[in-house]
């Protein structure tokens, strides 16, 4: 039954204890981490994967440093959505409503469900690539087997928030050693990935005929890193944590805590894109760029005894494709938790989280199906799908950036908890270069055409 709603996802709100304020600071730490666990497991999805693969394979380690500052703009901004949820009480979709009228709240509401729906079809792909490279499952099968994901997500809501976050902390630190072990096995040039961290304008002018330009894939990766469901994730999710509402001194160790949580995760995402890239690069740049830097050239490469070793080989390509899996799986959860928080937010509307799975799940699915049923049952076609869902994402975030910035920059909605100068003046340079670069992106699009 649709019902109003006011607290932000309230069957979860305020439900996770915290020791008292006298406790250690490893025991506070540890009762407010978990949170950082689910918005991290968006910046590294099979979106994600896919672009820095092919920048990797493509560029080498140039867009390690896009890699970095999409990293470091992504701490700030959830930092920011973690004090919007504790100081004001409400998610960023309800604030945003709360300064804004009707037409506008549905607007923005129209906007961020189509970038979970693009959320949405990146972890449909990858899971239905997964399923083909583990089982030799058909593409098609694959997408339509990710439909019957909500069982899952029904299962895990009934273990609790908290058991919720151990189980994605766990996959999370499961990718990162996978993908840790295949690259020490790649064995690449130390130096160059160190240089790859420095930003330089190839960026704007690297291209290969044939392929995205360097400012496509730049674009992807942080349109993958930054995903704009997790502002609104991040603010809701972390209210169920039984701080004081009332306390001075609860918000800020609340906030204090959440934050470094939300830090820590996000430095093993960043790590974890980094070694994507960085494996990318390492096995397959300055080959065939017509056959290289997608999910199946990797799993191919990685079952190569020349590539990583003959006794690697037999179970590398295995770990990829469980980790391609397991990441897609794992953002289902996210994805679904944050359709409820903006549907409620926007539009003040609330529907069972089976019933809000199965139609952003039958929304994503439906342009893969098309896709496959016109181009035909080919990895590739579906993967550049996939990449240009994560740079509509990178169009789409401004969108979720300015109302972020501008609430937690109101002193009388944050009152002591504004934003400093500085907050302010990043968040802004973060915002403005990015609408720029998505500008000079549709210009060079529009040009193409003609």
């Amino acid at each position: 039954m649709l019902k109003i709603s006011t607290v932000s996802l309230e069957e979860i709100n305020n439900t996770v204890y915290i020791p008292d304020p006298n406790a250690s600071f490893l025991r506070k730490l540890w009762a407010f981490s978990g949170p950082g666990a689910l918005v991290a497991v968006g910046y590294m999805d099979p979106g994600n994967w896919i672009t820095s693969i092919q920048g990797g394979a493509l560029y080498s380690y140039l867009l390690l440093s896009v890699i970095l500052i999409s990293s470091l703009i992504a701490m700030l901004l959830q930092a920011m959505c973690v004090k919007i949820g504790v100081v004001t009480g409400m998610d960023l979709a309800q604030a945003t409503k709360s300064m804004v009228g009707k037409k506008i709240s549905f607007c923005l509401w129209i906007s961020t469900e189509l970038a979970i729906i693009a959320t949405e079809i990146a972890e449909v792909i990858g899971s239905a690539v997964a399923l083909n490279l583990l089982f030799d499952i058909p593409l098609l099968i694959g997408v339509l087997l990710t439909v019957f994901d909500v069982v899952i997500l029904l299962i895990l809501m009934k273990f609790g928030f908290r058991k919720i976050e151990a189980i994605v902390f766990c996959l999370i630190a499961t990718i990162f050693i996978i993908f840790a072990y295949e690259v020490l096995r790649a064995s690449p040039e130390l130096s160059d990935i160190i240089n790859g961290f420095i930003p330089r304008t190839d960026i704007f002018t690297a291209s290969i005929k044939g392929h995205d330009s360097a400012l496509v894939i730049a674009l992807g990766i942080v349109g993958a890193t930054v995903m704009p469901h997790n502002l609104y994730l991040h603010s809701s999710i972390v209210q169920t944590r039984k701080y004081d509402r009332q306390n001075r001194t609860s918000l800020k160790d609340a906030i204090k805590y959440a934050t470094i949580d939300s830090n820590i995760q996000l430095s093993f995402s960043f790590i974890i894109n980094c070694l994507l890239l960085i494996l990318g690069a390492a096995l397959f740049y300055g080959n065939d760029p017509d056959n290289l830097g997608r999910f199946t050239q990797l799993y191919d490469a990685l079952k190569d005894p020349h590539m990583v070793g003959p006794v690697a080989s037999s179970i590398m390509a295995t770990l990829f494709a469980v980790a391609l899996l397991a990441s897609g799986q794992n953002a289902t959860i996210t994805g679904t938790l944050t359709g409820q928080i903006v549907m409620e937010g926007f539009i003040h509307l609330s529907i069972p989280l089976w019933a809000r799975r199965i139609i952003s799940r039958g929304l994503a699915v439906t342009p893969v199906i098309l896709c496959i049923y016109i181009w035909g049952d080919k990895e590739n076609i579906v993967e550049n799908l996939l990449i240009y869902t994560q740079v509509f994402l990178s169009i789409a975030l401004p969108i979720s950036m300015i109302p972020l910035i501008l609430v937690t920059s109101n002193k009388k909605i944050m009152k002591e908890f504004v934003n400093c100068k500085l907050t302010i003046i990043l968040g802004w340079i973060a915002t403005i270069s990015l609408i720029i670069l998505n500008l000079q992106l549709i210009y060079e699009v529009i040009s193409s055409l003609y």
